[in-house]
């Protein structure tokens, strides 16, 4: 998929809604901390969505960090309020967490 800013021409969506099963499989990675049906990504249509910056590199938390910033700006300037995996508390600070899931971006309310 391409967006319009030149850094970040090429993401891919990774995940959206998660069965029981699937939230099962994503806790047990130790890639979620949510138990069935209580993550965002158990709703249907699903108010979650795993997307990252293409190529993925895993290792570049930076690059990560600079495409939330892409995404949740363009999702404000729209009037769509999102919360990002890699600052829970959206308050700027990405050290306070304590887990992190940097591509995971869902619908706050």
């Amino acid at each position: 998929l391409r967006t319009g800013s030149p850094i970040f021409q090429l993401h891919t969506i990774l995940d959206g809604y998660h069965s029981e099963q699937r939230q099962n499989q994503m806790i047990s990675k130790g890639k979620s901390q949510m138990d069935w049906p209580n993550s965002n990504h158990n709703s249907s249509p699903s108010s979650a969505v795993d997307v990252a910056p293409y190529p993925v590199d895993w290792t570049n938390r930076d690059r990560f960090t600079h495409f939330a910033r892409y995404v949740m700006g363009t999702a404000q300037s729209m009037g769509y309020p999102l919360r990002w995996g890699g600052d829970w508390g959206a308050d700027t600070e990405t050290s306070d967490n304590r887990f992190d899931d940097l591509v995971h971006f869902e619908i706050s309310e």
